[in-house]
């Protein structure tokens, strides 16, 4: 018979717990107070970026090895769940910094690690990721970009577009093609280009729904010729390491949509138990309870299978794809569900800027879009049922 002990998978450790509480009281401290002005601007949240790189939590996935934390894939999912809580722009920095570093880490050389992550780890570099394209979004086999070997360089040229913290970047995974018959299978390969490199450019920043403090630009590039030991990996490699890399990166898109639905839900409680209406607390109404009762039961079971994931990505387990694929559809569903709740919980007051939780709506609405739509995460999770 199952003994409790054997169970403890469905709690996290000791230390996870004292990183959350530590990130926490920073993440309250730090970059709460800035978030609704990062938001109001459209600015890049640089208190955050300065909040976590003194505090070694702007890229805790790199290992030790290279100067980083080596955190675990759990720890990783906490720090970026908890700066979440309070600004989703801001928890962006910790993620695509692992999503644009990822396939250096799975993939690159020793010598591409070292003079790649050493940096980021560090917090001299941010990494970004460039995978979509005007015609290649959930088809992302359909790119257009080119790198063709000119003797020891590739020299690039295409468009991506959707870039993640582009421009304020200084490294960017970019997927290519190499050759054009053998397109995904084995015609795509992934490089590291650098903001420096001549023929890098960008495009002004979208207007956008949510998200607004962390930017999204195309990024060009025009006959840029970069060393061909940039290649992570071997040549048509790039577009199994993108699908590799994205296993464990939905993980963490999973986290910010948690971290967002969690803030939404706290500020809710908070709200209906000091508000007022016919003589007592709205919370004391049971149709409001029920409410806040789905709303907790959508994020403990998102948080589970967020977890779950994470520990996959850890032990690199055969059903990653389906667990990651799962923990980003669902709880990205449940964001967007929690959140509007929120709304709704503090009425006229909730649809209006003066209060945080029509923010954290706008922001949940991304995370059931990139890294995959959630209708594409259903067909990766169709394809593999464990």
């Amino acid at each position: 018979m199952a003994r409790a002990a054997d169970f403890d998978l469905y709690r996290p450790a000791e230390e996870h717990e004292m990183l959350r509480e530590s990130v926490r009281a920073l993440a309250e401290a730090k970059i709460a107070p800035h978030a609704a002005a990062v938001d109001e601007e459209g600015r890049f949240p640089q208190e955050a970026r300065n909040a976590l790189t003194a505090n070694d939590l702007h890229a805790v996935h790199v290992p030790e090895k290279f100067g980083g934390n080596g955190a675990d894939a759990l720890a990783t999912v906490i720090v970026i769940e908890e700066v979440a809580r309070v600004c989703a722009s801001s928890s962006l920095i910790p993620a695509v910094n692992k999503l644009g570093s990822l396939p250096v880490q799975l993939a690159g050389s020793e010598d591409l690690k070292a003079r790649y992550l050493t940096p980021l780890a560090r917090g001299e570099a941010m990494f970004s990721y460039c995978l979509s394209e005007p015609d290649a979004g959930s088809d992302a086999g359909g790119m257009k970009t080119t790198a063709v070997r000119d003797g020891d360089h590739y020299v690039l040229n295409g468009v991506k577009r959707w870039i993640t913290n582009a421009g304020v970047s200084e490294y960017y995974t970019v997927l290519a093609v190499t050759d054009a018959e053998k397109r995904t299978r084995g015609g795509v390969s992934a490089f590291v280009v650098e903001k420096a490199d001549e023929g890098v450019s960008f495009g002004a920043p979208e207007k956008k729904l949510g998200i607004k403090g962390s930017p999204t630009r195309e990024v060009y590039f025009d006959t840029v010729r970069i060393p061909a030991d940039r290649m992570i990996g071997d040549e048509g490699t790039g577009f199994t390491t993108a699908m590799k890399t994205l296993d464990h990166t939905r993980i963490t898109i999973a986290a910010q949509a948690l971290g967002i639905a969690q803030g939404a839900l706290d500020y809710a409680k908070g709200y209906v138990r000091e508000r007022k209406q016919f003589g007592k607390p709205v919370g004391d109404f049971q149709g409001v309870q029920f409410m806040l009762a789905d709303m907790a039961m959508k994020i403990e079971a998102a948080r589970q299978l967020t977890y779950a994931a994470a520990a996959r990505s850890e032990r690199l387990d055969d059903d990653l794809t389906f667990f990651g694929a799962a923990a980003k559809c669902f709880a990205s569903d449940a964001a967007m569900e929690v959140t509007t709740d929120a709304v709704q919980l503090l009425g006229g007051y909730g649809y209006t800027r003066d209060y945080p939780v029509e923010r954290m709506m706008r922001d949940a609405k991304i995370t059931q879009i990139y890294e995959g739509t959630n209708q594409i995460q259903r067909i990766v999770m169709a394809r593999n049922l464990p």
